[in-house]
């Protein structure tokens, strides 16, 4: 029996090293809920909220890789993040200039994705990633509020599961 083809989940005939911004989500395999938990509460004042999350040690093993991304790739910016219980969402930049070819982003998850294994010892990652090209700056301010009130609506999220 043949095995079902894998759809490609990249834009066709897109270079993913070009200048832009890329909205992108990297999942734990089976949504295992591994880089910590969510943990607070709504506070008296309307709109605010002390949730954030507490990151396990592979959470911060996670978080370094993150914040090592911008020193190993100089034409790649790490413009916001959120580490959630099972997955991460990043606004990654590229600017490349003139004269450098900048990696494919591909290429910056693919290492930190085997940076992180490597620090852990084993792969925690499902296979592939969610990438979003931003289009526009409303695009882009949409994104990062998203990503800044994940946290706070965890249960609503389309990656949430009960803890495993």
């Amino acid at each position: 029996m043949e095995k079902p083809q894998r759809k490609n989940n990249r834009l066709l005939n897109y270079d993913y090293s070009q200048n832009g911004a890329y909205f992108i989500t990297v999942c734990t395999k089976d949504k295992q809920h591994i880089f910590g938990k969510i943990v607070g509460a709504r506070i008296a004042r309307p709109n605010e909220c002390t949730v954030k999350i507490k990151l396990s040690e592979t959470g911060k093993i996670v978080n370094d890789g993150i914040n090592n991304i911008e020193a190993i790739y100089k034409t790649i910016c790490v413009d916001k993040y959120v580490i959630m219980p099972n997955h991460i969402h990043m606004i990654l930049v590229v600017n490349n200039g003139r004269a450098m070819r900048a990696p494919t982003i591909s290429t910056v998850i693919n290492q930190l994705k085997g940076y992180i294994t490597k620090q852990t010892g084993y792969s925690i990652w499902q296979k592939l990633f969610h990438d979003h090209i931003i289009r526009n700056e409303q695009d882009y301010l949409n994104i990062w509020e998203y990503i800044d009130t994940n946290p706070h609506k965890w249960q609503l999220d389309k990656y949430y599961s009960q803890e495993n």
